[in-house]
């Protein structure tokens, strides 16, 4: 789209790869393993009774393979052709009711009673992506929450996502705690915006001249990586339990032909310094198996956001993860 795009996002280590090949999966648990990694939170499409995307988790949870922690995160929104600029065209619908909430748990206790399943306090983590979307919250979590204790847990630990909107303390909802989304563009605003014409008039000229532009039909929003992490570590503190987020980068342009939101100039270097940063808070201000942190994501390749190597950063963003743990980076493996 302009000079220095990083597109496309091309797979060094593991390739390309099918999800259905259980090699894959234990490649994929494998290397996060090698490099500090505690767990996977595989996102979870149900809808209604009606699951989508779910043979590799059935898989991994039937077979006990790969032998590494997970949690689930229901996506629960409607699905759309919106990567094509057409959100008012649903293409699976989102209905929400307290006898599918029955339903739905009930389908996740097995999952819950798997020993890799992340727990704190032995109450199972559940993430629910738009909690705005639930039409009675309260009623919801009181529902799930009596049938995980009917099934022998102490309770459930439920996570709103903050994706969308104001932010909400999750008490209010019946939720235990909150976990922001990387990245947040609340905190950025966008260098330029191009317009059907190029850019905004007033702007245009001096892209081009700079050599950053190039004719063409598209309308995106490209932001610095840098100011997203200065904001996102100026966040203000919360009075609720939050668990913070961080991202390797961010363009979805390689499944927007217009509208994308597009992060320039991240460095695994200054990756590790935000995940650092957000370690210290971390270990501050929670205690015990709340001593969480997310990263989005292992494997969003058409959002350019994946901590899996590529052959442009290769390992790098995997090794700048474990030295912000403190761990030492693994040396690679080199073929006999």
């Amino acid at each position: 789209m302009f000079r220095s795009h990083y597109q496309p996002h091309l797979p060094a280590d593991l390739g390309f790869y099918d999800l259905r090949v259980p090699e894959v999966r234990e490649a994929q648990a494998d290397l996060a393993r090698e490099y500090g990694l505690h767990a996977f939170c595989y996102y979870h499409y149900w809808f209604s009774g009606k699951r989508l995307l779910n043979r590799p988790f059935d898989e991994v949870l039937v077979s006990g393979r790969p032998n590494f922690p997970f949690c689930l995160c229901w996506a629960n929104e409607p699905w759309t052709r919106k990567w094509d600029g057409r959100g008012d065209e649903i293409l699976m619908r989102q209905e929400h009711s307290l006898e599918d909430d029955q339903a739905h748990i009930e389908h996740l206790i097995p999952a819950f009673e798997d020993t890799r399943y992340v727990k704190i306090e032995g109450k199972p983590i559940f993430l629910v992506y738009r909690t705005e979307l639930l039409p009675e919250p309260l009623r919801t979590a009181d529902l799930w929450r009596r049938a995980v204790q009917k099934a022998g847990f102490p309770d459930i630990y439920l996570v709103r996502v903050e994706s969308f909107g104001a932010s909400v303390d999750p008490k209010s909802i019946g939720f235990d705690a909150a976990l922001e989304f990387a990245p947040d563009k609340a905190v950025v605003q966008p260098r330029f915006r191009r317009s059907r014409s190029g850019v905004l008039p007033i702007l245009r000229d001096v892209f081009r001249q700079a050599g950053i532009l190039q004719p063409g039909d598209h309308d995106h929003r490209i932001y610095s990586f840098d100011e997203l992490v200065d904001g996102m570590l100026a966040k203000p503190d919360v009075p609720y339990t939050r668990f913070r987020c961080v991202t390797p980068g961010w363009d979805n342009s390689a499944r927007r032909t217009t509208g994308a939101v597009i992060f320039v100039d991240s460095t695994p270097l200054r990756y590790e310094g935000w995940l650092r940063a957000i370690g210290r808070q971390t270990v501050s201000i929670h205690r015990g198996e709340e001593r969480l942190i997310f990263v989005n994501a292992w494997n969003e390749w058409a959002e350019g956001n994946h901590l899996e190597p590529d052959q442009h950063w290769g390992r790098a963003y995997l090794e700048a993860t474990a030295r912000a743990l403190g761990l030492p980076a693994p040396i690679p493996k080199r073929s006999p």
